[in-house]
């Protein structure tokens, strides 16, 4: 039992809500009650969630030392010996050769999709995540590649405004990492990863400025611009509030700031996440 704890551990499924983004070609082309493509874009959800975990073991195979040495780090199963290298070089196999299954079985493009997403991921574990902006700016692009990938599920075009939000959005949430990291990890930030160096506090908070800017204007461009519906500006306002909310979370010490995936433990962001839902889908499906 522990040792499936384990596994479930080193897969990372709080991560998972990154391939939610896959959804969103399909909730914003009006496409949500076709049952068949919902299906089809739930059957990639499952093969981007594959790819993701072996990316993960993969990850944390490659930093194994390093993560020993980080206060947090060093629970993770590999860096705690909880879990064999070769144990988790074969679940990464696994994974994958999962992920290759459903994804070529869908559409090839959307192979070719998770394909870059897994070789992109590689390359950022490898090497972007030690170059200072790049690694955020390589981040928001595999954002972007699981939104792309939904496209390429349904066969529909997207607002390229849409796709700019998730972009955004994603450098957003690094940014705020990036800031709250350096914050916890205090003198010794430097020493866990190298990019720190860069990102002062001066450099972060720019940072912060400029991704909520570039946030706040591409949804609400969006929102002015959509194809479907103009009334989209009327959930302006709920978006606004969970930005400004998420922003105030990485500037009081907020752990949510380090780990986005616990955003749902907010009440705030809960309440403020659930109207926004609400009024997209009501505007969408039903003005």
């Amino acid at each position: 039992m522990n040792q499936i704890k384990n596994i479930a551990k080193l897969l990372r499924p709080a991560q998972w809500y990154k391939n939610l983004l896959v959804f969103v070609p399909i909730v914003f082309s009006g496409n949500l009650a076709n049952l068949h493509l919902l299906m089809l874009t739930f059957v990639g959800f499952l093969a981007l969630c594959a790819v993701s975990s072996a990316n993960y073991v993969i990850n944390d195979l490659i930093d194994i030392k390093s993560d020993r040495r980080h206060p947090e780090k060093r629970k993770r199963p590999l860096a705690a010996r909880k879990i064999k290298i070769w144990q988790a070089i074969v679940l990464a196999i696994v994974l994958l050769i999962i992920a290759v299954g459903i994804s070529a079985g869908l559409d090839i493009n959307f192979f070719y999709a998770v394909a870059f997403l897994f070789g992109f991921s590689l390359l950022y574990s490898l090497l972007l995540k030690r170059e200072p902006f790049l690694d955020i700016i390589a981040i928001g692009i595999n954002f972007v590649v699981r939104a792309v990938a939904g496209v390429f599920i349904i066969g529909v075009e997207t607002s390229p405004w849409l796709i700019a939000c998730v972009f955004f959005l994603a450098l957003f949430l690094l940014a705020g990492k990036r800031h709250s990291d350096a914050a916890f990890l205090g003198k010794n930030a430097k020493k866990h990863r190298s990019t720190l160096k860069i990102y002062t506090p001066t450099i972060t908070n720019a940072l912060m400025i400029i991704t909520t800017t570039l946030l706040v204007v591409s949804y609400s461009l969006y929102s002015f611009l959509s194809d479907n519906t103009s009334y989209l500006i009327f959930s302006l306002p709920f978006a606004l509030y969970l930005i400004f909310r998420y922003f105030s979370l990485v500037y009081t010490g907020s752990p949510i700031a380090r780990h986005p995936e616990r955003v749902f433990l907010d009440l705030r962001m809960d309440i403020a996440m659930v109207l926004w839902a609400i009024a997209t889908l009501v505007i969408l499906y039903f003005l």
